[in-house]
């Protein structure tokens, strides 16, 4: 039975802000490069590290020891989720993830866009105000939006999205017909939109002439609290645009871009995932499961999050297995190891349900069925 100290890796993309993780885990502000995700779990494109050296190399030295029977049954020799904390100062790509079945098999194919066999439903808990774009709207508001704007160019988007037999057909169509649009005329379609539309010009000042930001107006646009989430299924499109947050996951790096990126985007392939069905409420809030502790209850069996609040009395974390525990502010004991804000910890399968001691917050990622 372990709780020992883990090392994250930082990932530099260049919507990251130089601020936010830095300021976390104490360390000079700005940073020398925009600091966009920091990763704790053991996908191979960032693995983290015990003191022994990298995670991935412990996990298949004890798999029995560390992950348990439990999970080696149902996921292998492998951590089944990531945990990061992610801070955008500029907008992510408009995206969506796979489902198991395509991961699987469009990995096993050989696309470019599928970096591991694995699907990535993910959660994003803000820890201070975020702003994101997540699921579609009902497309009649939508519709009503763009038709607003008095572009001519967009008048068959319009009809699009008013005209079918369902919801879906006119959100596939709509998208669609946005996504092939005409290279040649995007710049003119984007910088009209934005002359009209605020939302879409904050967007087209960091992609001018990208179509995603016609698109993005296809979304719900949702400012969240601290505490509150958005959960992005398979087929969910979204984007973040600015904020801090914590972020769980699938372990799985498969992103399909459509837009708002200068890295490589795969319409095609988005298009065949995305679930063209209206999100009428993307915010989840936190259940309160005890004292000063939280989670977000999602429908699948790779991760948990939980939140412990700690001012003096003690919290005890929930579950068993594998679990990463992050302090995100304060100082806490974890199991009778100190925690400083930005630091974090891996309890392997043996360690009973870990309780907090301190003044600060704690986040937990475990899986759910353990």
């Amino acid at each position: 039975m372990t709780v020992q100290p883990l090392y994250g890796q930082v990932r530099d993309y260049a919507w990251g802000s130089r601020t936010a993780i830095a300021r976390i885990q104490g360390r000079p502000v700005p940073s020398a490069v925009p600091e966009a995700e920091l990763w704790l779990g053991a996908h191979p494109a960032a693995p983290s590290s015990l003191a022994t050296g990298p995670l991935p190399e412990a996990l298949a030295a004890d798999p029995a020891g560390l992950l348990g029977a439990p999970v080696i049954a149902e996921y292998g020799a492998r951590l089944p989720y990531l945990l990061k904390v992610l801070a955008a100062d500029a907008p992510l790509s408009i995206q969506a993830h796979p489902d198991p079945v395509r991961a699987r098999d469009r990995y096993a194919a050989g696309h470019p866009a599928y970096a591991d066999p694995y699907h990535k439903p993910e959660l994003l808990v803000a820890v201070e105000d975020f702003d994101a774009l997540c699921g579609f709207r009902a497309p009649a508001e939508s519709a009503d939006l763009l038709e607003s704007l008095g572009i001519d160019a967009l008048k068959p988007v319009v009809s699009a999205l008013s005209t079918g037999p369902d919801d879906a057909a006119r959100l596939r169509n709509a998208v669609e017909l946005l996504m092939s649009w005409p290279v040649e005329e995007r710049t003119e379609l984007v910088g009209a939109v934005a002359a009209a539309d605020g939302s879409a010009a904050e967007l087209a000042a960091h992609y001018p002439g990208d179509v995603g930001v016609v698109v993005a107006l296809l979304l719900n646009r949702v400012r969240l609290a601290p505490d509150e989430a958005v959960w992005m299924p398979a087929g969910n499109l979204h984007a973040y645009l600015r904020g801090t947050g914590v972020e769980i996951m699938a372990a799985s790096d498969n992103v399909l871009r459509g837009g708002l990126t200068p890295k490589p985007v795969h319409v095609p392939e988005l298009l065949r995932v995305l679930r063209f069905e209206v999100l009428a409420e993307p915010v989840r809030r936190p259940v309160p499961v005890g004292p000063g502790l939280l989670t977000w209850p999602t429908p699948v069996r790779e991760f948990a999050l939980h939140k412990a609040t700690v001012a003096g009395t003690p919290v005890t974390l929930p579950g068993g297995g594998p679990r990463i525990l992050f302090c995100l502010r304060g100082t806490v004991e974890v199991a009778g190891l100190p925690l400083a804000a930005g630091t974090a910890a891996f309890a392997d399968a043996g360690e009973p349900p870990v309780e907090c001691v301190g003044d600060g917050v704690v986040f937990q990622a475990g899986t759910p069925a353990i």
